[in-house]
């Protein structure tokens, strides 16, 4: 489940919540009961398993490797 992010419109104070999409917004800060707004943030991810992005972006690729054993 995504993880929003609301701030209070009255006293600055951010709150984060974890909902699904189809839940209704908050809308009153726990703190002074203000009304909430959400924010807009980045979000992460992590690649995970051998795609693409670890073997052509690695420091030490399959080239250097098979260009380092037929030197000798």
């Amino acid at each position: 489940m995504p993880i929003y992010e609301y701030e209070c419109t009255e006293c600055g104070h951010i709150e984060e919540a974890v909902q699904k999409m189809s839940d209704a917004p908050l809308t009153r800060c726990k703190k002074c009961s203000g009304t909430l707004r959400k924010l807009i943030s980045h979000s992460s991810f992590h690649l995970k398993g051998g795609g693409w992005y670890s073997d052509a972006y690695s420091s030490t690729g399959s080239s250097s490797k098979s260009s380092g054993g037929s030197s000798s």
